[in-house]
């Protein structure tokens, strides 16, 4: 080998000891900030427009990409006992958290309560209806259609509706006027359409569309107190606890409070 190629040979060597180190260096540094990492949250469907909001504040100010996936909180519980990768689970109430934690499959140390909500009857827009929800209070005969609910058997806010119902004395007189739905967004779509005469819904829901009016609002002791658990999930990755956090924090507490939600005590 003859000098210049000698030399050239070296160069060469050099350059490329420098981009290696370079990108070696570069990996290191992404993979401290978690660039690029993607965060899978599973999410009660009634926390549809308050958490996309929140995942794309996340997302501008931090390497990630925010996944959502929708749906009532006992469909998504029975996803994450099967297995499905899920780094949160917010749940709409306790007891489908619960499930989730006798089945292993959340890190109870990183459950805590986000935040709260009411419960309201809904009319479409178009048929406003005022009624004062306390117990004597005729609701089977305010309206003469069908009433929305999230089944009752499966969706929380469906069990909220029927102890409310229970304990202001119309279940009797309405539970065979029901409209149930797999998820509350379910009703609130079908009072939206006129397809019934009333729905309850949570008043988040209601602040979300144009399409209603709030007929009044449940008692808060007339049900159990509505709380959204989180958690991380077993499969959570690297970034997820920061997340979880941030929804929990100072920064998203404006933006559940615009949406209808309410605080709790932790």
């Amino acid at each position: 080998m003859n000098r210049s190629m000698s030399l050239r040979f070296v160069v060469y060597c050099c350059l490329f000891a420098v981009t290696y180190f370079c990108v070696a260096t570069c990996s290191v540094r992404a993979g401290g900030q978690e660039a690029n990492a993607t965060l899978t949250v599973f999410a009660a469907a009634s926390a549809t427009d308050v958490l996309t909001a929140l995942a794309k504040q996340y997302e501008a100010k931090h390497p990630v990409k925010v996944r959502l996936s929708f749906a009532s909180s006992s469909v998504l519980a029975r996803q994450i006992e099967q297995d499905a990768p899920c780094d949160i689970f917010l749940s709409a109430d306790q007891k489908w958290m619960d499930y989730v934690a006798e089945k292993h499959r959340i890190r109870a140390e990183s459950r805590k309560d986000i935040v709260g909500n009411r419960l309201v009857l809904v009319t479409p827009a178009n048929k406003p209806l005022t009624i004062k929800l306390e117990k004597g209070a005729d609701l089977a005969g305010a309206f003469t259609g069908r009433l929305a609910i999230g089944d009752p058997d499966h969706v929380p806010a469906g069990t909220y509706a029927k102890e409310a119902l229970q304990n202001l004395g119309s279940w009797a007189a309405l539970k065979d006027r029901l409209a149930p739905t797999e998820n509350v967004r379910a009703a609130l779509k079908l009072v939206e359409l006129g397809e019934v005469d009333a729905g309850i819904v949570y008043l988040s829901d209601a602040k979300s569309s144009a399409k209603v009016a709030v007929a009044g609002q449940f008692p808060a002791n007339s049900h159990h107190a509505i709380r959204y658990p989180a958690a991380l999930c077993v499969t959570a990755g690297a970034g997820a606890g920061a997340f979880l956090e941030y929804l929990a924090g100072k920064e998203a507490a404006p933006v559940w409070a615009a949406a209808g939600f309410v605080s709790v005590d932790r």
